[in-house]
């Protein structure tokens, strides 16, 4: 069966690309919510009931397993998705826990108590819904102890990126890491708290210096999802047609996507 990819947009490609590079034999189908991205300036009751949405549009294509590779939809849905309770047989993943599993170091699935790590002082950029929902704190809380996390809302990236403008994306980005170091001079590693920064990843790695480890998000949770369907194989396997599909017009999205990640991609209507 195929496994399902979920963003708010374009973001999420960079997490598409990654895990069929990482399980080439896995058939994948991803669904972008352009029409109504981004999903970072939003409420979380309507970040949650888009989702769903999204998530619900997915299990319809056939996908048992869907991968939230969104941040907002990851700080704002997942956990209360979770909660209120799933079909049977369906499971829902976010993108948070690999990538703080891979900062502090820590095996897949470990759920050992919380430990000193060796980063001390961590800037985390993301969308104002993700910062404001502070989810990445409290997940790191369950892994790590003594860490100081300044976070930076990057108002302004994710529609730039939508709408193709990079030159004001990347200005952006320097006025972002600009903000967050007058806030931590000196931080040990940087998240790329939105899966569409890894399109600007250069932008933020020449802003922070070559002294900051940067962590992007796509080929962690590409690793983090080859392990999940290794240990329930059930939730993986063939049987379904690799597709792209938007709420938006698919013909600007696919023109989009295929700038983006320079190669041809093409979109259907969800």
């Amino acid at each position: 069966m195929a496994v399902g990819i979920f963003d708010s947009g374009l973001g999420g490609l960079t997490v598409l690309d990654a895990v069929q590079k990482r399980l080439p034999d896995q058939v994948f189908v991803y669904l972008g919510d352009n029409a109504h991205a981004p999903y970072g300036v939003r409420e979380a009751d309507d970040v949650h009931d888009l989702t769903r949405a999204g998530v619900e549009r997915l299990w319809k294509a056939g996908c048992d397993l869907v991968v939230l590779a969104c941040n907002t939809a990851s700080a704002a849905a997942l956990r209360r998705m979770q909660e209120s309770g799933l079909p049977e047989g369906k499971r829902v993943l976010g993108v948070f826990v690999p990538l703080i599993e891979a900062l502090t170091e820590r095996q897949w699935g470990d759920n050992s108590p919380p430990r000193e790590v060796a980063v001390k002082h961590v800037a985390l950029f993301a969308t104002p819904a993700t910062v404001s929902s502070r989810a990445f704190q409290r997940e790191l809380a369950f892994r790590a102890i003594g860490v100081d996390v300044e976070a930076q809302a990057c108002g302004g990236v994710v529609d730039a990126i939508e709408e193709g403008d990079m030159i004001l994306a990347e200005a952006l980005v320097r006025s972002h890491v600009d903000a967050l170091k007058r806030k931590m001079p000196k931080p040990q590693a940087a998240i790329l708290g939105c899966t569409h920064y890894p399109l600007m990843e250069d932008a933020f790695k020449a802003a922070l210096g070559p002294d900051v480890q940067v962590y992007s998000q796509a080929e962690i949770v590409a690793e983090s999802l080859a392990d999940y369907l290794g240990r329930h194989p059930e939730m993986a396997g063939p049987g379904q047609i690799p597709m792209c599909l938007t709420t938006g017009d698919p013909k600007t999205v696919s023109d989009r996507a295929t700038q983006f990640m320079r190669r041809k991609i093409e979109f259907h209507e969800a």
